[in-house]
Parts: C-alpha cells; sequence; structure tokens
C-alpha cells in the first residue's frame, strides 16, 4: 500500500519520513503509528474526522460524488434490485450469494427469529413508559446472559452463530420493545413472511384479528433496512470496533453501537426531523421557518437537510425519495398535515436558490421519517428501526476488526490542559 514518496514532517528541527498509503478508493492516507516514538508527538484530531483508524473493505462514501458503495456495489443499485437479506450476506461475506448460499442463510435468519422464552420476564423489569431505545439498549446488552454459546470472540464458529442470531433477533427485540410500550402482548415471529413482512407483522399484529403485510409497504420496509445497513466508520460504528477492541463479546459491543446511534445528532436525526415538521404544523407557517433557517442570528436548523458527509445530493435519499411518492400514494395520505408539510418543504428545498446553493437536499432522514410516520409507526421507533438495520453493518465490521492481524485496542491520546503538578494541601488549611 505504501507505493508513494514518503510525507516529510519537521518537529523541532527533526524531519520525520511518514509512509503514505493508497486506498483502492479514497484519499491516500498519512501512515502516523509511529510518529510518537520517532517524534515524541501525537497529532490532534477532534472526532476523528481526519483520521483512519482502521483498514476496511465494507463500505465507501465519496461525500462529493455522493457516492455509497457496499462492497463496491453501488446502493442505488442494491436497493433497486437486491433485498435486505441478500445485502447481509454481501456485508458479512464479501461477495453476493448464489441461489443455494442465499436460501441457505435464509433459512439460518428465519430459524433464529425468536428469543430465549425468559426474555419475556426480563422486559417486565422497564417501566411502562420506557423509550424503546433505552430497551433495546437494555435488552440486546443482555443477549450474552441468554446466549453463552455464543460468546467466545476466539471461536470462528460462535461469532458466525452470533452474527446470525443478532440479525435474525434484533428485530423481534426492537417489535417487543415497541408492543410493551404501548401496552399490548408481544406477538411471535412468523418464519413464512419475509424478513420486513414479519417484523411488520410483530409490530402491527394483535391476537384479536388477523393482519396481512401489504407487500408494497414492506417493499418500502425492505429499502429502508438496506440503505441504512451501513456508512463506513461512523460514531456508532466507531463505537462498536472501539468496544470490540478490548475483547468484548458481540452482544455487549452491538448494544454499545445502540447506545450510541440514540443520539440526536445521529439515528435520532430522522425523529428529529419528523418533529421538525410537526412544530410546523401547516404548510402556510413554511415560509416563516424558513426565514428563521436563512437567519445566521436564528439557532433554529431545519433537520432532514444536507449532511455532514455527503457534499452534493445524499444517494440514498434518491431511492428514499422514490419509496416514500410510492407509500403516500398507495396509502391514500393526502389530508396528514405533518405530510402535507414534509410535501411542500421537500418543493421548496429543491427549487429555492439558497437551498440549492448550500446543497440542502432531503436526506435520507427526511424521506425515511415520512414513510415511518405513514405506515403508522411513532417517532420513538424511529431509531430502534434504524438499530436493527444497522445491527449487520456493525456486526461485518466487528468481524473484519477481529480478522485485522493490524487490529489493536483502542487508545486515544489527548491534548492535556489541566493543572500541572501540585501538592496535595490537607482540608484544614485550605
Amino acid at each position: 500500500m505504501a507505493d508513494k514518496k514518503p510525507a516529510i514532517l519537521s518537529v523541532d528541527g527533526k524531519e520525520i519520513e511518514l509512509p503514505v498509503l493508497t486506498p483502492t478508493a479514497g484519499p491516500d492516507c498519512v501512515d502516523i503509528r509511529k510518529l510518537y516514538g520517532q517524534g515524541d508527538v501525537f497529532t490532534y484530531d477532534p472526532g476523528f474526522t481526519s483520521t483512519a483508524a482502521c483498514d476496511s473493505a465494507i463500505t465507501y462514501i465519496d461525500g462529493d460524488k455522493g457516492e455509497l458503495w457496499y462492497r463496491g456495489y453501488p446502493i442505488e443499485q442494491l436497493a433497486q434490485d437486491s433485498h435486505y437479506l441478500e445485502v447481509c450476506y454481501l456485508l458479512l461475506y464479501g461477495e453476493l450469494p448464489n441461489k443455494d448460499q442465499l436460501a441457505d442463510f435464509e433459512t439460518r435468519v428465519t430459524r433464529h427469529t425468536m428469543v430465549h422464552e425468559q426474555m419475556n420476564n426480563f422486559f417486565r423489569g422497564f417501566r411502562r413508559d420506557a423509550h424503546p431505545m433505552a430497551t433495546m439498549v437494555g435488552v440486546v446488552g443482555a443477549m450474552s446472559a441468554f446466549y453463552h454459546d455464543s460468546t467466545d470472540i476466539n471461536d470462528p464458529w460462535q461469532r458466525e452463530v452470533a452474527a446470525i442470531r443478532l440479525i435474525a433477533k434484533v428485530p423481534t427485540i426492537a417489535a417487543m420493545a415497541y408492543k410493551y410500550s404501548i401496552g399490548q402482548p408481544f406477538v411471535y415471529p412468523r418464519n413464512d413472511l419475509d424478513y420486513a413482512s414479519n417484523f411488520l407483522h410483530m409490530c402491527f399484529a394483535v391476537p384479536a384479528e388477523e393482519y396481512k403485510v401489504n407487500p408494497a409497504i414492506a417493499r418500502a420496509m425492505d429499502r429502508i433496512f438496506t440503505l441504512h445497513a451501513d456508512h463506513e466508520q461512523n460514531a456508532s460504528t466507531s463505537t462498536v470496533r472501539l468496544a470490540g477492541s478490548s475483547g468484548a463479546n458481540p452482544f455487549a459491543c452491538i448494544a454499545a453501537g445502540i447506545a450510541c446511534l440514540w443520539g440526536p445528532a445521529h439515528g435520532g436525526a430522522n425523529q428529529a426531523a419528523l418533529e421538525m415538521l410537526k412544530e410546523i404544523g401547516t404548510v402556510d407557517r413554511i415560509p416563516e421557518y424558513i426565514a428563521r433557517a436563512k437567519d445566521k442570528n436564528d439557532s433554529f436548523k431545519l433537520m432532514g437537510f444536507g449532511h455532514r458527509v455527503y457534499k452534493n445530493f445524499d444517494p440514498r435519499a434518491k431511492v428514499m425519495k422514490q419509496s416514500a411518492d410510492e407509500v403516500l400514494e398507495l396509502l391514500g395520505i393526502h389530508n396528514n398535515p405533518t405530510l402535507q408539510v414534509a410535501k411542500e418543504l421537500e418543493r421548496i428545498a429543491l427549487e429555492d436558490e439558497y437551498f440549492i446553493e448550500k446543497k440542502l437536499y432531503p436526506n435520507v432522514d427526511f424521506y425515511s421519517g415520512i414513510i415511518l410516520s405513514a405506515i403508522g409507526f411513532p417517532t420513538s421507533m424511529f431509531t430502534p428501526i434504524f438499530a436493527l438495520s444497522r445491527t449487520v453493518g456493525w456486526i461485518s465490521q466487528w468481524k473484519e476488526m477481529l480478522s485485522d492481524p493490524q487490529s489493536k485496542i483502542g487508545r486515544p491520546r489527548q491534548l492535556y490542559v489541566g493543572e500541572t503538578k501540585r501538592d496535595y494541601v490537607p482540608v484544614s488549611d485550605r
């Protein structure tokens, strides 16, 4: 990888040669692993936005071009022509499966969708009004107490079993968290349904009557899962890798990722976007909020527009917009004030020079929030759905980290700005 001339860093008159690594795609990386040993200095990079912490062959993002690849395949192609469990196989194993491999993988996942019956009792320890994400953090972390036979990270077979269990059971846990939050009985998974349809059935079916999953709604749900399956080294993925670098069991690592994803700047963005639409309330109030968004002295920000990574159109948003239009048309939702605000705000953002100039396009969070709301999910379930979608990405990144011979326990450095050494003074003399 180091096929370019080294970078030369001068520190206190001493020149240090640093190898330059060339990836298959993306910018070159200056290798600073020996910088402290050779120059007695650290680098300073809050947020690690200019630091590559690992090698990875899973996901690639070009924010300037608006590109997202899973194992080299553009997200638009996968969302259009593939489905979530096939994408899961791709992320986990590196290649698209053949017919037999896919059938075997789908069967293995389907046969693991039920959770240990004693976990039903575990849910009762939460307050009835607990946020579903709070419940998920606790229950997924507790999986290590129920599945002892897949916690040895040094056993390749146990790692494989843990991966399948998490992909299969996190949707069940998310649906149980939802049912618990609204006081309805848990609905067991059904092996005759596909992955997305099974999740919708567990969320919306009740024992008193039959619930039939609309195939178009299931397809939109599957696309949401696919578009959120992985997103390179974001905050929650980095959290999973950091937790995993200590040797923690896979269930603890994924619970850590869920906890990180809960933040409104990360996985909570689609919830924040829909809550903003509800705050605006009606179409006639949009100009007021547009003016506030353009006012530099106003702290108000339009949620669901623009993206930290994508400096162009979010490639996932193109696919999600299509699904949003299909779902709204299918359900015949035309009089819902919140969704009317969303459609008008979308129109303005795609036509207004201010938004175009600043590239504040509607992002994946904007459209996914619209779809989930139209299907009938409350905003409290948006992030749990994000978490179950991202589980396969976290597991893929975790497995890759464990197989990387260069991987070591995470230990970021700091720029210390506290007091220098001073002597303790007894309390009587202070």
